[in-house]
């Protein structure tokens, strides 16, 4: 049986129409173990760091994606979102290329997340009814000033992923992603984007930025979402 928890932070409702991932095809399984390490880390520090947590043939697919121009094709990451979106040098200049369901590895990353979104569902009582994601492309000497993940007044993003495709990545080729404490400037962790690393946190806690590197950082960033719409407003799919 799932262990339950309580997620004060982030208590929006519940999931009554979770079910475990055991019909997921192979490549896409999490373990019920792995699940419990996220959704308690989620409840008591906020956010957990992973390596390898994903099976290393659909890291393959990913990074072949990722890498390949003719199939994805970026364009300069903005600041905001809808009609507020804004491209900002001074803040953020990578390029992202936004992931779908139209070719194997998309597909496979975004079934292995539903798994991880039900089962979170399940233990956290958060009521995130979908998740979004993009491949993000730093050149080298790219950078993303420190910012929240969570816009001011719209608290439909509430859990962030993000996984690193970066093989052979040494600290010598700098591009942490620097996650601070909530509501200070001290340093919480500095992430080297490894490889297979996953770091997952909740999104309005942590102010984070992406330092420059000197070679291609790649990875892929997503968020977990709960539905804000109501009479009045619609959130964006």
């Amino acid at each position: 049986m799932a262990r339950s928890y309580s997620l004060k932070q982030v208590l929006f409702g519940t999931d009554p129409g979770s079910v475990p991932c055991h019909n997921a095809t192979a490549i896409n399984m999490i373990s019920e173990q792995q699940i419990d390490q996220i959704a308690d880390a989620l409840a008591t520090e906020g956010y957990i760091i992973l390596d390898h947590v994903l099976p290393e043939s659909l890291l393959a697919l990913l990074v072949t994606q990722a890498i390949a121009p003719e199939v994805n094709h970026y364009k300069a990451a903005g600041v905001g979102r809808d009609q507020n979106l804004q491209q900002i040098a001074a803040i953020r200049k990578d390029e992202i290329s936004w992931i779908d369901n139209t070719n194997a590895a998309g597909k496979d990353y975004l079934a292995w997340m539903e798994c991880l979104r039900r089962e979170l569902n399940r233990r956290l009582f958060i009521g995130i009814f979908d998740y979004e994601c993009h491949y993000a492309h730093y050149a080298p000497g790219d950078y993303y000033k420190t910012h929240l993940d969570a816009f001011k007044g719209n608290t439909n993003r509430i859990v962030t992923t993000v996984l690193y495709l970066n093989a052979d990545w040494t600290s010598d080729n700098g591009g942490e992603l620097v996650m601070y404490a909530p509501e200070s400037n001290n340093v919480l962790q500095k992430i080297l984007p490894e490889f297979g690393r996953l770091v997952i946190f909740l999104s309005d806690k942590f102010p984070h930025e992406v330092l420059p590197a000197n070679k291609h950082r790649y990875s892929i960033a997503g968020w977990f979402r709960v539905n804000n719409s109501s009479s009045t407003r619609v959130d964006p799919a």
